[in-house]
């Protein structure tokens, strides 16, 4: 029986279907004419088990190289400096990558629902190969700089355009356990880009560290092209927003140089960062004012509105950026209170960056198998502001502290990939590439804020210039270690106020069926 009537109309017989499958219905003429106008890359035949795992291999080691290029070159930046006579623009190499890939992620998501993730795979792998080998060959710092940030434009494009796949692929009740692996590739490439940066610098050469996305890049595109065939067609085309896509860009970009140099190079009221903060707005109301007016606008409004998306991004944005600000700030504190060494500082982090994918596994299995899949994050968000408050009003022997900080980590992992398969289950198939996109783009956003308000906490309580990422070692001996135990209680207390809002917006958020029967393999589901 036709599921539409004349006008397009959905029958009063259907208006009982699940929200997630009636949310869809309106997109499937659009569907349809998708894979009309692209029959090459329509699915012919059920992913066998097999290929499934080849496109997951493919897509895990992608997402390693976007991973890995956002901590391998920090331990080899002194070297760099010394070969190019630099070391006032070193900062440059890292905040180039951060800048781009922060910026493009909402448009590489946006784009991949309007032009497929068959194109924008090949797009940003491209891109990230491009800028890896002009990196390798810099014969300056500016080139390397500039370099970096091509790169980086492929590596903001890869994150959103994997997960997209994996959304078409695999059902919304089996893919939190895909999320979890995800997950783990991020904890490996965290703790092993340091090492292995340090390891090509000190014994090999630096450019190294950029030969090697290479073969690498190439390995990941010979696994996942040929099974792209077969991957579901959910892209629509359309007119694209170019205005839109623009000034959502120059915003980002203008919001993360403040949040960058803020504190940092310039006085937060300088007015270098007033008017920088003016600059952002302008362009954020510009790009608001510019989706208003336009049929179909790059980033729809009403697409982050509703009773799910605005509560997990904000819960997502809060759980990351605790994460990640305290991961930057960490190793100062071990150091000047506990006396360890700048190594032992970086394994101290290990329960709070690896515990973590346990519990994201552990949430990607039990949404798999429960109807109230939301409640394990809900609990796991609850443990780790209890953790956090105990960290803020205690002060705790090593060990003690790094129990506490497992605890922390486990219940913030299972936050992540409840919150990725609950916003990608809250919108039409034809725009989980846009809300992907959005989603990356805000964890981004809200990391790089947590890192400067830990920044300024720290700079108010001790009254001394913090320097981060390894810069810090001249004047550690110059603060007490009861000095640094008071102001880290504030670091605490802020990271505990943000997992307790994590903890009250997944509450809020609205709990919507998953699609796909609890008892089937997540391969099955491809079927």
């Amino acid at each position: 029986m036709n599921k539409f009537d004349r006008r397009g109309h959905q029958p009063a017989a259907f208006a009982s279907l699940p929200a997630d499958i009636a949310a869809e219905l309106p997109e499937l003429p659009h569907r349809v004419m998708a894979v009309a106008d692209a029959p090459s890359i329509a699915p012919r035949a059920p992913l066998t088990q097999r290929e499934v795992r080849t496109i997951l291999m493919s897509l895990l080691l992608t997402m390693f190289l976007a991973a890995l290029d956002q901590t391998i070159v920090a331990t080899a930046l002194p070297t760099i400096g010394r070969q190019f006579q630099d070391v006032s623009s070193l900062s440059w190499v890292i905040t180039a990558y951060l800048l781009a890939s922060t910026a493009v992620a909402p448009v590489f998501g946006t784009l991949s629902d309007i032009y497929g993730r068959r194109v924008m795979i090949i797009v940003s792998l491209s891109l990230f190969v491009a800028g890896s080998v002009l990196c390798a060959l810099a014969a300056n710092m500016p080139i390397l700089i500039l370099a970096r940030g091509l790169q980086g434009l492929g590596g903001g494009g890869i994150m959103p355009v994997v997960q997209t796949v994996i959304s078409d692929v695999v059902s919304p009740r089996e893919r939190g356990q895909y999320q979890a692996y995800f997950s783990a590739v991020w904890m490996i490439a965290g703790l092993s880009g340091p090492v292995l940066g340090g390891i090509f610098a000190d014994h090999l050469h630096w450019s190294m560290i950029f030969w090697i996305n290479v073969p690498l890049a190439l390995a990941a595109l010979a696994l996942l092209l040929p099974k792209m065939g077969k991957i579901p067609v959910y892209h629509r085309l359309r007119k694209v927003d170019w205005l839109g896509g623009v000034l959502l860009m120059a915003s980002a970009v203008a919001f993360m140089l403040v949040l960058t140099w803020g504190g940092n190079r310039y006085q937060w009221l300088s007015p270098a960062i007033l008017a920088m903060v003016g600059a952002g707005v302008a362009l954020a109301l510009a790009f608001v004012w510019q989706a208003g007016r336009t049929d179909e606008p790059f980033l729809p409004l009403s697409l982050i509105g509703g009773s799910v998306v605005p509560y997990g991004l904000v819960t997502s944005g809060c759980a990351l950026g605790a994460m990640i600000g305290l991961t930057v700030h960490l190793p100062l504190y071990y150091e000047v209170v506990y006396h360890l060494s700048a190594s032992e500082a970086g394994l101290g982090l290990i329960p709070l960056a690896a515990i973590s994918t346990l519990g994201a596994a552990t949430a990607g299995r039990t949404m798999a198998r429960v109807k109230h899949y939301k409640r394990v994050a809900i609990a796991g968000a609850i443990i780790a502001t209890l953790a956090g408050a105990v960290m803020t009003l205690t002060t705790l022997p090593l060990w003690l502290l790094l129990v506490l900080l497992s605890v922390f980590g486990v219940g913030l992992g299972t936050v992540f990939p409840i919150t990725v398969v609950a916003l990608q289950n809250a919108v039409p198939r034809s725009q989980v590439g846009t809300i992907t996109g959005a989603m990356n783009f805000f964890r981004a956003m809200m990391s790089s804020f947590t890192v400067a308000v830990f920044s300024a906490i720290l700079l108010m309580a001790l009254g001394s210039d913090i320097s981060l990422a390894g810069e810090h070692q001249g004047f550690v001996g110059s603060i007490s270690a009861g000095d640094m135990v008071m102001a880290f209680r504030y670091v605490y207390a802020a990271a505990t106020i943000m997992l307790a809002i994590a903890a009250v917006c997944m509450i809020a958020m609205e709990e919507r069926p998953l699609a796909g029967p609890a008892t089937r393999a997540p391969v099955e589901m491809a079927e």
